[in-house]
């Protein structure tokens, strides 16, 4: 299986998310979408929703699950490979970083437009440390439950486990939200991508502190993980604040209502910019190279013993 892992890693940093093929089928997010659509639609009505968000969730995994046993029933690896670099999400995360980046050095409102693509957040009123914020939060984030988690499942649990967590993430990124539709429907669903992000979110951690261990003042990063409003997120946020010895999060509008967040490493440097996202970007590599290492050895070991 971890020679699998290393294979999807591989191709998914050289071929990304290519539109060719993208262009003339659903990708398999998309799919994944609409299922967890199709069970908000059928399902979230009426009383006991909390219930119906529990079978929805069920339902989901088990689909999930026996759908990437089947996949792994095909002889060789080469369909292991292929998913597993379908649904993960190195190169497409760095693409999308570095493009707000290169908006950003243009002026401030093609940074915004470009950040818009990748975060939830009001952009309209953002000054250029703003967008470098947002961006470098995403990048930090989406390295834990875009690369590390799926990687991490993937060798726990095969193609199982990496579909599995793959649409456990998908339903709590659309029905997890505590909204009146969703605070009750949606509660499973963000608990379990709550216990499936758990590990790796601090693995990510690890893996940055890898790239600069001098920098890092671990104390500081479990305060200020500890204050995040996601018990996950905070882990690689802190981390990559510390290492780039900037402050994230702080305060943002949603839908118009402005959040008075506090800042993740308060200390580090607030006029921040295009500079900053790209030494992010390099950080997003470095750990995926030292990720990467580490899948081999695992392969190497598991072949030897």
């Amino acid at each position: 299986m971890s020679l699998a892992v290393v294979g999807a890693m591989l191709l998914d940093a050289v071929t990304g998310e290519p539109r060719v093929l993208w262009d003339h089928w659903p990708h398999p997010a998309v799919l994944m979408g609409r299922a967890v659509g199709w069970m908000d639609q059928q399902l979230n009505t009426g009383n006991q929703r909390r219930l119906r968000g529990v079978a929805a969730l069920v339902g989901l995994v088990v689909g999930a699950g026996l759908l990437g046993w089947l996949l792994s029933l095909l002889p060789g690896i080469v369909a292991e490979v292929i998913v597993g670099a379908i649904l993960l999400a190195q190169r497409s995360l760095s693409d999308h970083v570095r493009a707000v980046a290169d908006a950003l050095r243009l002026s401030v409102g093609d940074g915004r437009r470009s950040v818009a693509m990748i975060v939830g957040r009001d952009t309209a009123q953002m000054d250029q440390a703003a967008v470098a914020r947002a961006a470098i939060e995403s990048a930090a984030e989406n390295l834990s439950d875009g690369v590390t988690a799926p990687v991490f499942w993937f060798l726990i649990g095969g193609l199982p486990g990496l579909l599995i967590y793959k649409i456990v993430n998908t339903a709590d990124s659309m029905i997890g939200h505590r909204t009146p539709r969703h605070k009750e429907f949606g509660w499973a669903s963000a608990r379990f991508d709550d216990l499936l992000n758990l590990i790796p979110a601090r693995l990510t951690t690890l893996l940055i502190w890898l790239t600069a261990p001098r920098r890092f003042d671990w104390p500081a990063i479990i305060r200020d993980a500890r204050l995040h409003r996601s018990p996950n997120a905070g882990w690689p946020e802190a981390a990559m604040a510390q290492v780039l010895d900037i402050a994230l999060s702080g305060p943002r509008s949603y839908h118009g209502e402005m959040k008075p967040y506090l800042y993740v490493n308060p200390t580090g440097h607030h006029d921040i910019g295009p500079d900053e996202i790209d030494a992010a970007d390099r950080i997003l590599w470095q750990t995926w190279g030292i990720g990467l290492s580490v899948c081999v050895a695992i392969a190497i070991i598991g072949w030897i013993i």
